[in-house]
């Protein structure tokens, strides 16, 4: 086996399966509740099923571009932001967000580049960043509100600093970055002549009257910026993968050239499908948060709420309530001696429940800082919790949980 794997370039081995996969792996044997996968078990909206139904059957099955969806999506970018983006030329169609950001990686990151990520932040990053030759450096916010500390930013950045990665509203804690903390990061990149790369899928699930800004809409950031977003989490169709970038015109050619040459075309029903998407009513976007609009029923926030109470019922430590996006970022039981993987390993087995250990999203080896052992013993003491399902699965999970807690007299798993 040996052999075989020096026939594996060096990119192949640096990527390794996650431990995490094991668990998964359990959790199906088990028939474990999902409460891990960051997608919707609920249905998509109708409107957008019946588009894409159409599409297919009118014959939308070959290579497609549909300039319908960068011309809408310079719209709602003018809409909600304020930027003035030329549809015909500074936005790139791709197969989900996902490739948007693995393209922008490849279209500016040249070897020994370095790109600031915060810690924890979502693993995909340091994939692409890695395969581009990059190299990735981690500024580990602060918990437990995941606050940014703008000294240890500052001194992430040397001379071969390259780009800036944010994710806001933010996976896997839910913060949403303030308008203060944009405003350090936009500086320092105007400062330091530096990219930013962002990605904004989570821009319209925000609660509590938090608001999404674009990194893009402070002064000097437009022309240094790549947004990158998709239809996946706002219309509850992860499969369908329709993304894009928002990036100044010649990064949007190279992102574009670099799609052609890796995919050619996203899915051409699901890019006709996403004009209807796109032309939703604000009455669409606004149900995405709050329970007091019923034009959609998926209501985040009260979905939220209901997990939160939930899992500090049972002895969680919930220090921070998400800001956006639908996951919450728990800590394990004061009490409780297990790290996260072995927490979650033995909720699959007593309660038929899973998540996610919070380990696979910190990166102390890669931080900016070289932390003693007990700076960082928090990162193995959180668990991901994703509510982005029914309420029959949350109720269920509930239920599970509650028994357990019950026989057991405490969650402490041990």
């Amino acid at each position: 086996m040996e052999e075989k794997r020096e026939l594996l370039s060096s990119v192949a081995k640096s990527i390794t399966a996650s431990p995490i996969q094991e668990l998964s792996h359990l959790a199906q044997r088990c028939n474990a509740i999902n409460l891990a996968e960051g997608f919707p078990d609920f249905p998509a909206p109708s409107h957008i099923k019946d588009a894409a139904i159409s599409a297919i059957n009118s014959d939308f099955n070959q290579y497609r571009h549909v300039q319908g969806i960068c011309d809408y999506v310079a719209i709602v970018m003018n809409q909600m932001h304020g930027l003035d983006v030329n549809p015909l030329t500074d936005v790139a169609i791709c197969c989900g967000q996902t490739e948007a950001f693995a393209a922008a990686t490849f279209a500016i990151i040249d070897k020994g580049d370095e790109v600031v990520l915060f810690d924890p932040c979502y693993e995909t990053y340091e994939g692409c960043i890695k395969m581009a030759g990059g190299v990735p450096v981690y500024v580990p916010l602060d918990p437990p509100h995941w606050t940014l500390d703008p000294n240890k930013f500052i001194k992430s950045f040397s001379r071969r600093t390259k780009a800036v990665i944010l994710n806001s509203p933010h996976n896997p804690t839910g913060k949403v970055f303030t308008k203060d903390e944009l405003e350090i990061i936009a500086g320092e990149c105007r400062t330091r002549n530096c990219l930013a790369i962002t990605d904004e899928v989570y821009e319209h699930i925000t609660f509590n009257s938090e608001k999404h800004i674009s990194l893009a809409s402070f002064p000097g950031m437009r022309e240094r910026t790549i947004i990158t977003s998709s239809l996946s989490k706002t219309f509850s169709v992860t499969g369908w993968r329709v993304g894009w970038a928002i990036a100044p015109a010649f990064i949007a050619s190279a992102i574009r050239n670099i799609h052609v040459k890796v995919t050619d075309s996203a899915p051409a029903p699901f890019q006709e499908a996403a004009l209807t998407a796109l032309r939703s009513p604000p009455e669409y976007f606004e149900s995405l948060r709050s329970v007091s609009n019923l034009y959609y029923a998926q209501d985040y926030e009260s979905r939220r709420d209901y997990i939160v109470n939930l899992l500090a019922r049972i002895g969680f430590k919930i220090h921070f309530k998400p800001q956006g996006a639908f996951f919450l970022f728990a800590e394990i039981p004061e009490n409780c001696p297990l790290s996260d993987v072995e927490y979650v390993r033995k909720l699959i087995q007593q309660a038929g429940v899973v998540a996610v250990p919070g380990c696979g999203f910190f990166h102390a080896d890669s931080s900016v800082e070289k932390l003693s052992q007990d700076s960082y013993n928090y990162q193995d003491r959180y668990i991901r919790f994703a509510f982005c399902k029914s309420d029959h699965t949350l109720a269920s999970a509930a239920k599970r949980l509650g028994e357990l807690l019950d026989a057991a007299g405490c969650l402490n798993l041990k």
